[in-house]
């Protein structure tokens, strides 16, 4: 299945798309797509209702995260071996992990705001994990009976406050804007096989990422795993898993993003994201 968010913001309904084509409203099945509604027990409730007599959701409108809200936002950093060394960094011998507010979280043709005090902005496009059932101590060879789908992600970043202010990298990833995820959220038995996809990026038509999920250090299954031996995943919880070189960090000169910049991120079979870059008011 494919699942998306489709209205204003704050009031973006869940549906689903029909095999005819038209989008059907979801929410009198799941409420909204976020925490227990996303478990697999919900996508398989989903897949067994009747569709064709949901109501239909007009087109042209918003298109929202397709995640309502996320208990987590878990982050895999330097998972492709050219994007660690294009930073300088030494190839993790584990899974780097690090955390994006929640409240980052934002739609996939939303617009991307400078922050205050923001002058590294950079752009990161990344497969998104949504797990679909509380997973703790799970072996890689069980990992992926506990994935709800995947989605496309753009982990923004603003370098100054990640890598210049001390502390955890946290800071630099969580300004409101910078998770935009989606358009969909395509369940497992639909992604494909998610260790071979496509991952891209432009910049105002420019390609700055190209690369492939089979380039990833940690693979999903190792990803899951790995970190379900320090702490338990929740239904809903969602994990970027890495980008790919061509960041605008890694670029000489760095090519930081700037208001007026168009961006545009994809991973194949997912959906694609275009967000125009705006500066702070206020």
């Amino acid at each position: 299945m494919r699942l998306m968010r489709v209205g204003a913001e704050g009031e973006a309904k869940p549906v689903v798309l029909h095999s005819d084509g038209t989008m059907r409203d979801i929410s009198g099945l799941v409420g909204n797509l976020s925490g227990n509604s996303l478990s697999l027990e919900t996508m398989d409730a989903i897949r067994n209702s009747d569709l064709g007599n949901l109501p239909t959701v007009p087109e042209g409108g918003r298109i929202g995260a397709c995640l309502a809200d996320v208990p987590n936002f878990h982050c895999i950093g330097l998972n492709y071996v050219n994007h660690a060394k294009e930073t300088g960094a030494e190839i993790p011998k584990e899974p780097i992990i690090f955390w994006k507010a929640t409240s980052a979280l934002s739609g996939p043709f939303d617009p991307i705001t400078v922050p205050k005090n923001s002058d590294k902005l950079d752009y990161e496009v990344e497969l998104g994990i949504v797990i679909g059932r509380e997973c703790s101590y799970v072996s890689e060879a069980d990992a992926l009976d506990y994935v709800t789908g995947y989605c496309t992600i753009n982990d923004i970043s603003e370098r100054t406050f990640q890598i210049e202010r001390g502390g955890l990298w946290g800071k630099g990833k969580s300004a409101p804007g910078f998770g935009p995820i989606g358009p969909q959220l395509v369940t497992a038995d639909e992604a494909g096989d998610v260790m071979n996809l496509r991952v891209t990026t432009k910049v105002n038509g420019e390609a700055r990422q190209d690369s492939n999920t089979s380039d990833m250090i940690f693979s999903i299954p190792q990803i899951i795993s790995y970190m379900s031996q320090f702490m338990k995943l929740r239904v809903g919880d969602v994990i970027a898993t890495g980008t790919p070189e061509g960041v605008a960090m890694g670029m000489t000169p760095p090519g930081w993003l700037v208001p007026g910049d168009v961006v545009e991120v994809e991973v194949e079979g997912l959906g694609a994201q275009r967000s125009e870059v705006v500066a702070f008011s206020g």
